[in-house]
């Protein structure tokens, strides 16, 4: 089971993707690494969602129709904290 859940991720390698957190944040950006412990993106915008009134919804929609804004070259989000992982090209506006 592991291993068809690392197929799935190895899959994403390359794609820019969005992290739904159990935080109130969101993380969207290119995926580019995943280990037993970290999801690793560039190019991301790591999006705490407590500094403005745009739902989480809202603001992937955003980031789809008008791309990433990046505010992190690189970051490494802990797998724990994540409750879903998309293609951003999946998100349905």
């Amino acid at each position: 089971m592991a291993s068809e859940h690392s197929d799935h991720l190895q899959q994403l390698i390359q794609q820019q993707v969005v992290l739904d957190l159990q935080s109130m944040y969101v993380c969207v950006g290119t995926l580019i690494d995943v280990d037993h412990r970290y999801l690793i993106l560039t190019d991301a915008d790591l999006h705490d969602l407590r500094d403005t009134t745009t739902t989480r919804e809202r603001y992937i929609i955003d980031s789809t129709i008008h791309g990433i804004r990046a505010n992190r070259e690189k970051v490494l989000i802990n797998r724990e904290e994540v409750v879903g992982i998309s293609r951003l090209d999946d998100v349905i506006t």
